[in-house]
């Protein structure tokens, strides 16, 4: 049995990885995957990611830097819908998916590239098709497949979806399991380092009870070199003093540093109203509210 590493970053991944991603919104998905997509073209590396929303993942991935037509019309990265070359019609078959996985494995060795990375969205699993109960067989075979190979995959299970057991089932099989680095959790609030672009993103409502995460999480961005993402997409409330904080944290980098604060109209009202917009270098984009 393979060992668990339990919270790995993604940035950590390398080749033969068989890691398991569990997210629980649409942003922590998105943003992940772009930075596993983006480390794996920067090494050379061929990338494909099985997605639920094939169209909306190539928005998504243009937004947060990364080529996606240059790349495509390359060949080095395919983004596909999620059940393409895992289903055979509305049926499951380990054999089948399998064969797949190893024929993407030898097109890229053929093609000489540096590796595969594959993002592998396992919504299609929550459908009432025949054979899902080969899901944890499928893991388990996958981690196999991929051991001493210059080939990654990365399985995405939304917690939100898939039922305790059926995660449970699956993560012995998968050597890493990755999540954002995290500065503030609970019901009410998340705040967590965003990779693509780098930042920090939030989520649900903030006060000063969490200023001091708040302030560890702008303290480590600051001290990553370039610009700065504070991906407030998610976030529906902000008071004055945490608003402040980000703005004099704008404030203080160096005049070359710009920082994106990504914002819904309420939340963007509080920087207009405490001068966000006439700090060098920020730059405000709303949104549409959730």
């Amino acid at each position: 049995m393979m060992t668990l590493d339990a919270d790995t970053q993604i940035t950590d991944l390398r080749l033969n990885d068989h890691a398991c991603l569990t997210f629980g919104e649409p942003e922590e998905l998105l943003d992940l995957t772009a930075a596993y997509i983006r480390d794996g073209l920067a090494g050379g590396q061929r990338v494909v990611w099985l997605s639920e929303e094939p169209q909306g993942a190539l928005i998504e991935l243009n937004r947060r830097g990364i080529a996606t037509q240059s790349t495509s019309e390359a060949g080095r990265m395919e983004i596909r819908a999620c059940q393409d070359g895992l289903l055979a019609g509305q049926s499951f078959a380990v054999e089948h998916a399998m064969g797949w996985l190893r024929d993407e494995m030898a097109a890229t060795e053929r093609e000489g590239y540096a590796g595969l990375r594959i993002a592998l969205d396992m919504s299609w699993a929550l459908r009432p098709i025949s054979g899902i109960e080969q899901l944890p067989a499928f893991e388990e075979e996958m981690a196999v497949a991929l051991s001493g190979t210059s080939a990654s995959v990365l399985c995405q299970y939304d917690r939100d979806r898939f039922d305790p057991v059926t995660l449970a089932s699956v993560s012995a099989f998968h050597t890493r399991s990755v999540a954002a680095a995290t500065y503030h959790n609970d019901p009410l609030l998340r705040i967590c380092r965003q990779y693509a672009p780098p930042g920090i993103r939030l989520a649900g409502q903030i006060d000063q009870a969490a200023e001091d995460s708040l302030a560890l999480a702008l303290a480590e961005a600051i001290r990553v070199d370039g610009d700065i993402t504070v991906n407030m997409a998610e976030l529906s409330f902000i008071d004055l003093s945490c608003t402040r904080m980000i703005i004099d944290a704008a404030r203080s980098l160096a005049p070359a540093r710009r920082v994106l604060l990504r914002c819904g109209g309420a939340v963007a009202a509080r920087f207009v109203l405490l001068g966000a917009a006439a700090v060098p270098g920020v730059s405000l984009v709303t949104v549409h509210d959730r």
